[in-house]
């Protein structure tokens, strides 16, 4: 995380914290201290003393710390059941079809704290003009914008969480595929990523699929060999949920539980 932008802006001075350069010695003030130092005056000058140059202060110069640059860090455990208030970042991964976009943007709106939600399909159809319809195949034109679309989402991910927002993405990565695997998006996000997949049954992504239209609807033939290289993620040592049976709001509160307990004991990946 080398190019976070912003951070969150101290916290407004509730109704008894009085004004700027108040102290709690001002309320309650204690045995008078020594009196102040004039320095000296040089030999010959008769004009008024010389006075001390009163030193700024980041209080009344409006400064406001950023944070530091730098790779997400893994957040601590949370203390309540779930991911409870805890800021993290999380890669939720799966075919076409699994339902990762509808349960990720579930999963973001229901936690207490702020979380966003930030699709890669929706970030690579950014491009209008030109756009490298998924339906045309893999060529150097689509990786090039797959690479531009992941980049992208891993930038918006760092600024969310240095915000203090957390942050869920989704994406169909490969486990046999090192251009679309799991590197780039630790690259880019930072090793406290959080990867989960979602695997549901052949039947179920074709069914899914069948109700998409435009270029998010795939060939039941493409479907199934995506669905068929995504089984490789079984002991790959990643938690894979299998809402075949789930409906959203269930699935969404497995993946809450899951992530808890990626947080106590993080994956290997």
């Amino acid at each position: 995380m080398q190019h976070a932008v912003g951070a969150p802006l101290p916290p407004p001075q509730g109704p008894a914290s009085g004004p700027v350069g108040w102290t709690h010695q001002a309320q309650h003030p204690g045995p008078p201290g020594p009196p102040p130092t004039t320095p000296p005056t040089p030999q010959g000058w008769s004009g008024p003393a010389p006075q001390h140059a009163p030193s700024p202060s980041r209080e009344t110069t409006g400064h406001v710390q950023l944070p530091p640059g730098g790779p997400v860090p893994l957040p601590a455990p949370p203390a309540e059941p779930g991911t409870g208030s805890a800021t993290l970042a999380v890669l939720l991964i799966g075919p076409a079809g699994a339902g990762k976009t509808t349960v990720a943007k579930l999963w973001a709106s229901r936690r207490r704290v702020p979380t966003a939600h930030v699709s890669l399909d929706d970030v690579r159809e950014w491009v209008c003009s030109g756009f490298a319809d998924p339906q045309a195949g893999w060529n150097d034109h689509s990786e090039a914008q797959y690479r531009l679309a992941r980049r992208t989402c891993g930038f918006a991910a760092r600024n969310f969480l240095a915000n203090g927002i957390s942050c869920i993405l989704d994406d169909a990565v490969f486990p046999d595929r090192p251009v679309v695997g799991l590197g780039g998006w630790k690259r880019h996000v930072g090793p406290g990523l959080l990867p989960v997949v979602l695997l549901p049954g052949l039947e179920i992504v074709l069914e899914r699929n069948a109700a998409r239209s435009g270029n998010r609807r795939l060939s039941d033939e493409e479907v199934a060999r995506i669905h068929g290289r995504m089984a490789g993620w079984y002991g790959s040592g990643l938690p894979i949920i299998d809402n075949s049976t789930y409906d959203v709001e269930t699935t969404a509160r497995v993946l809450d539980d899951i992530l808890a307990r990626s947080l106590a004991s993080p994956p290997a990946w």
